[in-house]
């Protein structure tokens, strides 16, 4: 069954995964480039979006390159739900409203939103009728497995949110109480699958682009979200899209190739955010994520963990480069 909105042309899309300090908009640009079909928003705040607050409103801009993209809203009020529903729909018109059942920050749970909501099953169902009820646009919820192992209940979240009127679900199939430890259990996503009538995304231990394929392979999901597996490899988009269609592993980028896209996120934040050493700040630890898996890359991800500049670490690569070359030549 297809997504309920525009996802383009491939039988199995492709989504990035909504995740603070990571799926902002430079990044969903460039992932969106490398392949993948579908973005979505940092989660965003209900009660931040329905006052209006600037900094949430920042937080859900996004360019017309970045399209489809949906916009992932929390909270624990159905009301302010509903409220931030209707914002995000008539002031940026994405292709769908999320909702985030599946945040398992202390920050965002201790006031029962995210993963937290899965504490309490009538709430769930309350929040995803009144956001349906708010906005025209297609409502679509991303979870986790239950709240604790107690607790656990993956085929009965999903059809109390379709019973609700949700179009669309992604199952992170681990609980709150687990974090990111231990594996995802994609056995439940294939159970959530057969047990309702939406389309079901795949989310969860999704590193390579071989992961993408073997969980559409073991889930029979719709699509695949992909999450950490993106930090400075929006490669995985090209990769997984090739196997999937049948064809060989594309060629790994260069170093030099990973350095220059690094620079052009960076350089994209930038011209987003302001040339602030905030920014420069934010941006280190994506500078750090396109190193992983390089050789002799821990000096060199170390020193860019402190950098003040794009100068700076622009000159880091460029001397990596450098020792790189004259050590394969050696």
């Amino acid at each position: 069954m297809p997504l309920p909105y525009s996802s383009g042309p491939h039988a199995v899309p492709l989504l990035l995964a909504p995740m603070a300090g990571v799926a902002e908009a430079p990044f969903r640009r460039l992932c969106r480039r490398f392949g993948a079909d579908v973005v979505v928003s940092e989660f965003l705040s209900s009660e931040g979006l329905r006052r209006g607050s600037e900094r949430t409103l920042e937080m859900a801009a996004f360019g017309p390159e970045e399209r489809p993209i949906g916009i992932q809203i929390f909270g624990a009020e159905p009301a302010a739900m509903a409220e931030a529903a209707a914002v995000v729909s008539e002031t940026f018109r994405p292709e769908f409203v999320d909702i985030n059942f599946g945040c398992p920050v202390k920050k965002v749970v201790k006031r029962n939103g995210g993963s937290g909501c899965l504490k309490d099953l009538t709430l769930v169902s309350d929040i995803v009728r009144a956001v349906v009820a708010a906005t025209p646009l297609p409502v679509t919820v991303k979870f986790r497995s239950g709240w604790d192992e107690a607790t656990r209940d993956p085929v009965g979240i999903a059809r109390r949110c379709v019973d609700a009127g949700a179009k669309a679900l992604t199952l992170h199939p681990r609980t709150r109480a687990q974090l990111y430890s231990g594996e995802a259990r994609w056995e439940e996503i294939a159970a959530v699958v057969r047990a309702v009538s939406v389309p079901v995304i795949g989310n969860g231990d999704v590193h390579t682009a071989y992961d993408v394929l073997r969980m559409r392979e073991q889930t029979g999901c719709a699509a695949v979200m992909v999450g950490r597996g993106s930090f400075g490899n929006p490669w995985l988009f090209r990769d997984a899209r090739a196997l999937l269609e049948g064809g060989e592993l594309p060629v790994p980028p260069t170093p030099a190739e990973r350095f220059a896209v690094a620079m052009e996120h960076a350089h994209l934040t930038l011209a987003i955010d302001g040339d602030t050493p905030h920014t420069v700040r934010e941006l280190r630890k994506h500078l750090g994520w396109y190193t992983r898996g390089m050789r002799n890359s821990a000096e060199l991800r170390d020193r860019l963990h402190r950098v003040r500049s794009l100068a700076e670490a622009e000159d880091l690569f460029a001397a990596f480069l450098e020792s790189d070359a004259a050590a394969a030549a050696a």
